[in-house]
């Protein structure tokens, strides 16, 4: 393991946890029964399934309202060198996107749409 790819996942993980911690009481209950994975890139499996290859983030499985009917349990995969590509290398724009992103999975997790999380600033 590349020991930059080691920092990239050290600032993610120490960026998911603040995000966690700052969300209120009832969602951060939710978010913290979430998986959080780190990956470098999308895989080839997922962009021949129509993820793009740039991709920042990933849910995937049930929705909260699901609970356990879903078919497949819920994550989120945060792609952290398509981010770090994305901000330019920039560690503070880097943690911003993680926590951009993160929320934005977590919304769909919730059950929000690509325009209602456009509409909460999370794009």
């Amino acid at each position: 393991m590349s020991d930059v790819w080691k920092q990239l996942v050290a600032l993610a993980q120490a960026e998911v946890a603040a995000t966690v911690m700052s969300l209120p009481p009832p969602l951060r209950k939710k978010a913290r029964a979430l998986p959080v994975t780190y990956e470098r890139w999308p895989s080839a499996a997922l962009v021949e399934d129509g993820v793009e290859p740039d991709s920042l983030g990933l849910f995937v499985g049930g929705e909260f309202a699901e609970g356990e009917n879903a078919v497949m349990p819920a994550q989120i995969i945060l792609f952290l060198e398509s981010i770090w590509d994305m901000v330019e290398s920039s560690p503070e724009d880097f943690r911003a996107e993680i926590r951009t992103t993160l929320l934005h999975e977590l919304g769909h997790y919730l059950g929000l749409n690509e325009d209602e999380l456009l509409d909460r600033g999370l794009e």
